[in-house]
């Protein structure tokens, strides 16, 4: 990751961070098919967990494990186990903290009998309303100075907000 940084940063309206963040890399994402660099290389906002399952690692939101289970390729039972304890998390979702979250995933691994939850915002240092975003400051500058047209407005609209969140 060289030329790359990495910062915590907070918002007031998550759903409105990851709507935007997700335009931002959107736009970074289809540049660097283009033009081979992407600025982003990684957002992590405080409410995401990891399962392994047969296939690998499936990252998503504490809330949306109800969409996600029909995608796990784990067996029933463990499905059955993991849901119980999603189910407890979202229905303390308003006091939920970053403490919690850690502990509802060491329970789950416990449960398991083996590591498949993974929950890195703990270690991290952030809490509710925060995001750990890694920036390859390289790829920025090289964008910045090959792009026109619309493309150019394109890098200076996700440009800008990423600056708003940095």
């Amino acid at each position: 990751m060289r030329g790359s940084v990495s910062k915590v940063i907070s918002f007031q309206d998550e759903e409105e961070f990851l709507r935007e963040m997700d335009d931002a890399m959107e736009a970074f994402s289809y540049l660097a098919t283009r033009y081979g660099h992407n600025p982003i290389e990684g957002v992590l906002p405080w409410d995401y967990i990891g399962i392994r399952d047969e296939e690998g690692l499936r990252i998503f939101r504490v809330g949306e494990f109800p969409y996600v289970k029909g995608l796990l390729k784990l067996d029933l039972g463990r499905i059955k186990t993991l849901e119980e304890y999603f189910d407890e998390m979202e229905s303390k979702w308003d006091e939920l903290s970053v403490e919690d979250i850690k502990h509802f995933a060491d329970m789950m691994n416990e449960a398991l009998g083996e590591e498949r939850v993974y929950y890195e915002a703990y270690d991290l240092g952030l809490d509710r309303n925060t995001a750990y975003v890694i920036v390859n400051v390289a790829n920025l500058h090289y964008l910045e100075g090959v792009l026109e047209g619309e493309d150019r407005e394109l890098f200076e609209a996700a440009v800008k907000i990423l600056l708003k969140y940095i």
